[in-house]
């Protein structure tokens, strides 16, 4: 690690995956591209199968597609709901490469509080 380079101060493996349940996580052609290869599939068969365009003010963005979830009601198509982690890490979009853009992710020191405070290593904070 350079002298440069913050310490990580989080552990992904100890959340249930709460920014992987953000209604919309935007994808780039890259991360289309990325996704194909890992699948063996054309770009255009990876962005029917794997997104979905959502239209903002801002303009059409295009977006991985969700699927249920009993913990946050909705999470990425790629989460392991039972596992509770990335089942793509190695092929994920550029937007989940860079969270939490820093070396703090404010959900984990959330989540660390609170089970603290609950006494339950497994407590996950809803609504």
């Amino acid at each position: 690690m350079s002298p440069t380079t913050p310490r990580i101060q989080y552990d992904c493996s100890k959340c249930p995956g709460y920014c992987c349940s953000y209604p919309r996580i935007e994808v780039k052609d890259a991360d289309v591209r990325r996704l194909a290869k890992h699948y063996a599939l054309s770009f255009e068969q990876a962005e029917r199968k794997f997104t979905r365009w959502y239209k903002s003010d801002e303009g059409p963005e295009r977006i991985l597609r969700h699927q249920k979830d009993e913990t946050y009601g909705s999470i990425c198509r790629f989460f392991d709901t039972t596992a509770r982690r990335c089942t793509i890490y190695a092929a994920r979009p550029a937007v989940c490469r860079q969270y939490p853009n820093g070396a703090k992710c404010g959900y984990y020191e959330f989540i660390k509080f609170e089970r603290k405070h609950q006494g339950d290593p497994d407590f996950v904070p809803l609504a």
